[in-house]
């Protein structure tokens, strides 16, 4: 075994999803908090504070108090090292949080206890299936009225169709919320009110036999409720089982208020302990063993003009596997180049820190001179091999973009090919017309206005955006086969190509694509692209 397995055995890499406003990034914050990285958590709605919180950095995100870009942070907790990948929770998101997704072993699913599942929460989640990765359930905003707690469940179960099993359940909600029950100790955490920002505050453990104590200090009837969901829960719910958990079939759930801090730690420490080291990934050679091969890594995110002083361009990498050290040399696969690479960093939101090494599970950025793509592999040089691409997400939305001042094609062309190439949108042209026209399909619409705001201030460039009135898109799985020409599709249908030339087709309407295939025998459409 090599000396660096047990520094990868200890990483813990994960991200937290969850619906726009249910807490995500005050529960990351207090994350850090314990974690020693921070020393007082900003609220991010206060702006009277004009603390943002440390995951966002772009002015649009300070400026809407909601988390655009995906970032990443680290911290040491308790013997562990913890990698969050922050996606963003706004329903407007982008292709960016799908692709995040891919660097991580695991998922924190943030619910707000009033709203239950919603919408971009389903939509996340779905991807966590198809990754068949473990998901962690934490229940938010207990300190304000819930919806009844087993409700809740339930909707988890229906919606998501994931057993649950509760780690914790909790006493009241709103102006009610005393704390929660342990079930693995069989005993009530009760809180005192802990300060807002800070880790401090007292809790006090009573067994759930004690009941005379119990009802001293959570009220009768307080303590009776509890005592009949308790009896309920032990007969009704799915029996923790760790395997269940890890195959993504089972999802442990913990009640809590990351506002107050309360039960933040406790769901920390289950969740460490349920989590795994970081996993296997499947390459063109087969499953490639974190501790038992030498370093590789692939690209999962590219984000330019991060730093406004120095005009920069980002890879970050998700390390697979083994170490890597800034003074070696790495194989780019895709390039077929042997190189160092440059500038090797950790990027805590804008604030940067080089690194001298990093192991299987951690996420480094790279300084990337315009060579590396979304989906890149990098290993050893002696080696050749690539990880499973990661899949293009069907845009939802589209737009044709012109610019204003018709001078200014070049930057404006530069600029929508370099944030297409970051993944945050997808450029598409009309097929076969010579129009040069672009038209950009996004996942979120938020994603027009952040196409908007970094051309005029990146690259000078004003644009007009014109809606279409396109809602699907596929891709031709078999386009060697068909001849484009002579598809026949419905009125509502345009054809267009992507960057590399592959042809698309785009509908208004959903039932345009049965009636499409109908037409056209032997065509295959998919609705994931392969970068």
């Amino acid at each position: 075994m090599s000396n660096y397995t047990e520094e990868i055995n200890r990483r813990r890499t994960f991200a937290i999803i969850s619906h726009p406003d249910a807490g995500k990034t005050t529960l990351t914050e207090k994350f850090l908090l314990y974690g020693g990285a921070i020393n007082l958590a900003g609220s991010v709605k206060g702006k009277a504070t004009a603390r943002h919180a440390v995951s966002d950095w772009m002015q649009i995100e300070k400026d809407r108090g909601i988390s655009v870009t995906s970032s990443v942070l680290q911290f040491e907790y308790d013997g562990y090292c913890i990698n969050i990948l922050d996606t963003p929770g706004h329903q407007d998101f982008s292709e960016d949080t799908y692709r995040t997704l891919m660097a991580a072993d695991s998922a924190v699913m943030v619910i707000d206890a009033s709203k239950g599942v919603e919408a971009q929460t389903r939509k996340l989640f779905k991807v966590c299936v198809m990754r068949k990765i473990p998901i962690f359930t934490f229940i938010n905003k207990m300190d304000r009225e819930a919806r009844d707690t087993f409700e809740l469940l339930d909707d988890i179960e229906k919606e998501l169709g994931i057993a649950t099993c509760p780690i914790n359940w909790p006493i009241g909600s709103g102006k009610g919320f005393q704390g929660v029950y342990d079930r693995e100790k069989k005993c009530v955490i009760a809180y005192s009110d802990t300060e807002k920002g800070t880790k401090e505050g007292t809790s006090t453990e009573i067994p759930i036999q004690d009941e005379e104590h119990l009802k001293e200090l959570i009220g009768e009837d307080a303590a009776d409720k509890l005592l009949g969901e308790v009896e309920l829960l032990d007969g009704a719910s799915a029996e923790f089982d760790l395997d269940e958990v890890q195959k993504g079939n089972l999802t442990p759930v913990c009640f809590g208020s990351a506002l107050t801090n309360f039960g933040v730690e406790i769901f920390l420490k289950h969740f460490l302990k349920m989590t795994t080291t970081p996993l296997p990934r499947k390459a063109d050679i087969g499953l490639i063993n974190p501790t038992e091969h030498e370093f590789s890594a692939f690209v999962f995110k590219i984000q330019a003009n991060m730093n406004k002083a120095h005009r920069d361009r980002i890879a970050f990498m998700r390390i697979c596997s083994g170490k890597f050290d800034a003074n070696m040399e790495v194989r780019h696969v895709q390039g077929n180049k042997v190189m160092r690479l440059s500038q090797p960093q950790q990027i805590m939101a804008d604030e940067r820190k080089i690194l001298n090494e990093a192991y299987a599970g951690d996420i480094i950025g790279v300084f990337d001179p315009g060579i590396f793509s979304i989906g890149d592999t990098l290993c050893m040089p002696k080696e050749k091999f690539q990880y499973e691409g990661i899949p293009t997400f069907a845009p939802e939305h589209f737009a044709r973009v012109r610019q204003v001042d018709t001078m200014k094609r070049k930057q404006f062309v530069k600029g929508v090919e370099q944030i297409a190439q970051e993944g945050a949108i997808q450029i598409f042209q009309e097929f076969n017309t010579g129009l040069e026209e672009i038209i950009v399909g996004v996942v979120g619409v938020l994603q027009f206005d952040v196409l908007k705001y970094r051309l005029e201030n990146e690259y000078n460039v004003e644009i007009r955006l014109e809606n279409l009135p396109y809602e699907h898109i596929r891709w031709i799985e078999n386009k060697d086969e068909i001849d484009l020409a002579k598809l026949s599709g419905t009125s509502d249908m345009k054809k267009v190509k992507d960057m590399k030339g592959n042809p698309l087709l785009l509908f208004v309407n959903s039932w345009s694509i049965g009636m499409t295939l109908d037409r056209n025998k032997g065509l295959v459409l998919t609705e994931f692209g392969r970068n």
